[in-house]
């Protein structure tokens, strides 16, 4: 049985504090959680646009190949064995993985590294990849 996001997210965070004790990241775990009508507005309320990733890492690291820099690593984290795309491999299965493709697409652009990350050990090969410079 998949892992949920939260226990994915939870995973990560642990795994940052252990082996990179002096990066910076953060967490949104407002993604997942489970919260009342009047939290989701204030949440809602306080967001800049959805699709935003569930993890950021505020670390700078090589581009492979470059003397370019990434600005920093961002995470969507998704169970193993999510489908985002339908059986035609171009069309998005809903709305929402639509959007958060898109903001990591707009990150990327922008000089970060933002990718999904599917289950704890596909985030943990991109986290320590991305923060050895090896990606």
């Amino acid at each position: 049985m998949s892992q949920s996001e939260e226990s994915i997210h939870m995973q990560v965070a642990q795994y940052m504090r252990l082996q990179y004790p002096k990066v910076i990241f953060r967490s949104d775990f407002s993604a997942g959680a489970r919260m009342s009508w009047g939290l989701i507005r204030k949440n809602n309320a306080m967001q800049g646009k959805r699709g935003f990733p569930d993890i950021f890492i505020a670390e700078p690291a090589p581009k492979v190949g470059s003397e370019d820099w990434y600005c920093g690593l961002f995470l969507e984290l998704k169970r193993d064995g999510v489908k985002i795309y339908k059986k035609d491999c171009v069309t998005f299965v809903n709305e929402h993985f639509k959007e958060q493709f898109d903001t990591l697409t707009s990150l990327n652009e922008k000089g970060y590294y933002a990718v999904f990350a599917f289950g704890f050990e596909q985030a943990k090969k991109i986290i320590d990849g991305y923060l050895s410079g090896q990606r």
